[in-house]
């Protein structure tokens, strides 16, 4: 939690409210509302796990580009577009794979378990 705000944190009603809504809330409904509530909790995991992990791969995002002396994403794609990194293709796809699996981890950890 950040000062100024007091207890529960973001991060702490985020939880509070998948954790309601998956053990008392989706066994109660059925059809689109079950649907509904079940992408609910889906998204209300996949923010837990950003604000989690958000600001660390953020961080490491930030140092894969500066290795590759690039600013940002933009300045990345625009130079893989002119064909000016095709030397460099082994580096690029592992910092690309590394950005992958850390936006994996947010979005769907299972699927790197295949």
């Amino acid at each position: 939690m950040t000062p100024p705000h007091d207890a529960p944190s973001a991060r702490e009603l985020v939880e509070a409210v998948r954790e309601f809504l998956e053990t008392d809330v989706v066994g109660a409904l059925s059809g689109r509302a079950r649907f509904h509530a079940l992408v609910a909790v889906n998204a209300l995991s996949i923010a837990e796990r950003e604000m989690e992990l958000g600001a660390g791969q953020a961080e490491r995002h930030r140092a894969r580009l500066a290795a590759l002396g690039f600013a940002d994403d933009a300045e990345l794609a625009a130079a893989i577009r002119a064909g000016e990194i095709d030397g460099r293709a082994a580096e690029v796809k592992d910092a690309l794979v590394e950005t992958v699996r850390d936006k994996l981890l947010v979005a769907n950890p299972p699927y790197l378990e295949s």
